[in-house]
């Protein structure tokens, strides 16, 4: 790429790497590999970000139980490269659930992916604090409202609008453990008018994947070097009489200005002003390393202080601390 993009218009000093969900993981990687530094300038992980991923003890169990589930020995373990894809794929369930969860559920991410080895991966992407050779590259991170109602969809309880009290208690309980009446009564305090289904779409949302966000931007806030920029989609999409909301990936249609999206931003109302205002905002971060333009109010940087997070709707705004409540809980969460 370094030697090929002037040939398109493009600059080998001034690229930016962007991605959603799992791509937003990769970049938070990226960032704290000492091989990718220097290929890349900016950064923007969208509704990914990646805290912790796999350590090498943990690594080396999984792979122990994926040899066993396939019935192989360590001495075989050249023959996974004869078994079909999807006898190794149906394995990995299985053996993640002999080797058992993590000390850290909500902050680990990809059992079968990156492991901090000491070398290719020195250090976790954000703990115990954002990777120093990272402190030349501006940060853009954030996600949208109600990611979770995309992976609640096909629960009929929850699109159904029927989810009881109960349920909900207990699938907070599931990621909350102890601390699931606190998260509750805060997502209820917050949300009075909220129903059951809306009230596990936020604190599905909170933990799984905008207290990573939130934390990743405060570490990399912390070192005080290249500025940090945080953001939170909160239209809401009027597919589905509304029931997906701002769900995850739909930022995609509005980064790219591309909104005939089906069943998400085609035909709504407002969605191509706002594609319009969001890509600029994104083309302007990538070239300058912030995100300030004309289409947007001004932007400041995220700070542990101001906290100061770009709402991206109809009516775009600066908020500075939102869901204060929300981050000290799921902060609590987190570390216990």
């Amino acid at each position: 790429m370094r030697e090929n993009i002037d040939r398109f218009g493009g600059d080998p000093g001034n690229v930016t790497i962007f991605g959603e969900s799992g791509g937003g993981g990769k970049v938070s990687v990226l960032l704290a590999m000492p091989a990718a530094h220097g290929l890349f300038h900016r950064a923007i992980i969208q509704s990914g970000a990646a805290i912790r991923v796999s350590t090498r003890a943990r690594a080396n169990a999984l792979a122990e139980a994926v040899l066993k589930e396939v019935g192989l020995g360590r001495a075989d373990f050249e023959r996974l490269h004869t078994l079909p894809v999807e006898r190794l794929l149906a394995a990995t369930a299985p053996a993640a659930r002999a080797v058992g969860r993590t000390q850290w559920p909500l902050l680990d991410r990809y059992d079968f992916g990156p492991v901090v080895d000491g070398d290719d991966l020195p250090q976790h992407p954000g703990e115990p604090a954002a990777p120093e050779i990272a402190d030349d590259i501006p940060l853009l991170i954030g996600g949208t409202r109600e990611e979770s109602a995309f992976f609640l969809a096909d629960d009929d309880a929850v699109w159904n609008v029927s989810l009881r009290e109960e349920a909900v208690h207990q699938r907070i309980s599931a990621v909350a453990g102890p601390e699931a009446d606190d998260v509750l009564a805060a997502y209820r305090t917050a949300m009075p008018q909220a129903g059951a289904a809306d009230l596990l779409i936020a604190a599905m949302t909170g933990s799984n994947f905008w207290i990573r966000s939130v934390l990743l931007a405060e570490r990399y806030a912390m070192r005080r070097r290249a500025p940090v920029y945080m953001y939170s989609l909160d239209w809401q999409s009027p597919a589905h009489g509304g029931r997906l909301r701002a769900h995850h990936a739909m930022d995609l249609p509005f980064v790219f200005d591309n909104v005939d999206v089906p069943d998400t931003t085609a035909g709504a109302p407002g969605a191509r002003e706002l594609a319009a205002r969001i890509s600029a905002t994104w083309i302007a971060f990538a070239r300058s390393g912030t995100p300030d333009n004309s289409a947007i109010p001004a932007w400041p940087s995220y700070t542990t202080k101001e906290r100061a997070t770009m709402i991206l709707d109809t009516a775009c705004r600066v908020a500075h601390d939102p869901n204060r409540e929300m981050r000290l809980l799921w902060s609590r969460v987190v570390k216990n």
